[in-house]
């Protein structure tokens, strides 16, 4: 993805409502949707990228969203209910469950722009909005995808929507499996991936909240290390993340030093309440930390590409000074926070959200 020509994404997903229920009592309702927080990380990095949402006309974001959906005229916005709980001896991060209690329109390969020239794809769907057809078109026209598994496994109570996930192998996708470029899934989700499989044909990132993420790819496994945190709130962590290492490896970065800027930004969202917001200064020091590290090091093979690059424990140092530059500042400086975002005090929740299913 680091090539000679000015890189340029295809991000597809749904923008979605949440309501945030605790103790049977809303809490708030907030913007949701995979592309929000990628688009925070990718839009602050000054990467271009085309995105394919799609919302009904009781949209209630477009004010709050950089990039315009698609407005499905007979058809509702995608809604999730997020239900907490504050009984001290529930209060596991698994004990949060999600129910889609309202469906968008899919989005079809219709909807993908025309032109076949896009140097990343990133299929983020949340509610399975996305097809198979249209993941395989986004292979077609896409130099390499990248794909957050719960796009593909999400299923879906038909009595009361509560969140299930399935078996990639059950799945229509997983015939184009040695198509993609890059699979992410938490911790929670990879049971249901075969990834001694699935590591043979793609890179497959797992990650971990406080532990950072492992990256498989053939016989290659490397952990890689996190960032430290107050946890705020954990909304959109992985979104982060993966917003975090597209735009590392669009920058020619190997992809442990990409999955370390994951890791970054997932911090840098926890941190901060709903959408974060990152800082000009912050995002600019970021951006000349990676051209630092272009820089130093070589062109990456295939296979070196893999492997941690000299100074991999340097990169990281300079990653935690840029975080301090400006974080607290962010959060002391906007009192009046939009209302549609929220502070989960004392959360010990990570993505995803508990699931109502049986084991793998």
């Amino acid at each position: 993805m680091g090539g000679n020509r000015d890189p340029r994404g295809l991000i597809v997903g749904n923008y979605c409502h949440d309501v945030l229920i605790k103790d049977e009592v809303v809490l708030a309702e907030t913007l949701g949707g995979a592309v929000s927080f990628i688009s925070a990380v990718l839009d602050g990095l000054d990467i271009a990228s085309d995105y394919v949402s799609k919302v009904g006309s009781d949209f209630a974001y477009t004010a709050n969203v950089n990039h315009t959906p698609i407005v499905s005229p007979s058809g509702k916005t995608a809604v999730f209910h997020a239900y907490f709980t504050s009984d001290p001896s529930e209060i596991r991060r698994e004990d949060r469950v999600l129910k889609r209690v309202e469906a968008c329109d899919p989005i079809s390969p219709s909807d993908l722009p025309d032109e076949a020239n896009f140097s990343f794809g990133m299929a983020v769907g949340i509610a399975g909005e996305i097809s198979p057809e249209t993941l395989e078109r986004m292979l077609d026209t896409c130099d390499v995808v990248l794909v957050d598994i719960q796009a593909l496994i999400r299923d879906f109570d038909e009595i009361d929507g509560t969140v299930k996930l399935m078996n990639l192998k059950e799945t229509g996708f997983y015939h184009l499996l040695p198509r993609i470029g890059f699979l992410k899934a938490s911790a929670e989700e990879a049971p249901y991936v075969d990834i001694q499989e699935a590591r043979k044909s793609c890179c497959v990132v797992v990650t971990s909240g406080q532990d950072g993420c492992t990256v498989y790819w053939k016989d290659v496994e490397l952990q890689i290390s996190p960032f430290s945190t107050v946890q705020v709130d954990p909304t959109g962590a992985g979104d982060s993340f993966l917003g975090g290492l597209v735009a590392g490896l669009v920058h020619g970065l190997a992809v442990p030093d990409a999955a370390l800027l994951g890791n970054f930004f997932g911090s840098l969202t926890v941190g901060q309440i709903g959408l974060p917001k990152f800082d000009s200064k912050l995002m600019q020091k970021v951006k000349d930390e990676v051209q630092r590290r272009k820089m130093q090091c070589d062109e990456h093979d295939d296979e070196s590409r893999f492997k941690k690059p000299r100074d991999h424990e340097q990169f990281i140092a300079s990653l935690r000074n840029a975080k301090l530059v400006t974080t607290d500042e962010v959060l002391d400086s906007e009192p009046g926070y939009p209302n549609h975002q929220m502070f989960l005090k004392n959360s010990v929740y990570e993505e995803p959200i508990k699931t109502m299913d049986t084991k793998p």
